[in-house]
């Protein structure tokens, strides 16, 4: 069965080889190649460190796909991606050179709905530290974040929550103008 894809892109640090944009462009060329049946890319864009003041400002995008692979397998090749770009997973939310967040799969909601619930309302002093052991979907924090909220209304603003019976286009124009300070465009360099 074919699934919508929705996955964050960001980073903030270089590798020994590639910076930047470089370094993500090459990434989403390498999603393309293991995961693509039909992708569309959001624009790039600039976002503060989060949380802020942790690092270097990001460079943040989202990519919708259509694949067949359970959501599962779809995690485990963006976490090998992320690897082979130097990605290293030894502080939460701290700098790095490749992040890849699987955001949702179509109306799914994993591993249930008291699970994503559990995870969605922890407390923001806990969020920091506390890591899920499984995949949660769609992402408990997705709502709050502009750095994922902006690129997606680029490319998904009609998908709707499953849980938060919220679409994209409804979440984002609930950030602040707080939550979008420092947002702005890199380039307008979508890719459809």
């Amino acid at each position: 069965m074919t699934r919508r894809y929705l996955v964050a892109i960001g980073g903030n640090l270089p590798t020994e080889r590639l910076s930047g944009m470089n370094l993500l462009q090459s990434a989403v060329a390498k999603i393309k190649h293991t995961l693509d049946m039909g992708a569309k890319m959001s624009r790039w864009y600039a976002t503060p460190a989060f949380p802020v003041g942790s690092g270097p400002d990001f460079i943040n995008a989202a990519i919708a796909l259509q694949n067949d692979a359970p959501p599962i397998e779809v995690l485990s090749h963006l976490h090998r991606i992320e690897r082979m770009f130097g990605r290293e997973r030894t502080l939460r939310w701290g700098p790095r050179t490749l992040d890849l967040d699987l955001i949702a799969a179509d109306d799914m909601i994993l591993p249930d709905l008291t699970t994503w619930r559990h995870w969605h309302d922890l407390p923001a002093d806990r969020q920091s530290a506390d890591t899920p052991e499984q995949l949660i979907l769609p992402h408990p924090r997705l709502q709050d974040r502009a750095f994922v909220l902006v690129p997606l209304m680029d490319i998904a603003p009609d998908w709707v929550h499953p849980a938060l019976r919220r679409s994209i286009a409804e979440m984002h124009a609930d950030l602040t103008a707080e939550d979008l300070e420092g947002v702005r465009i890199l380039a307008d360099s979508a890719c459809q």
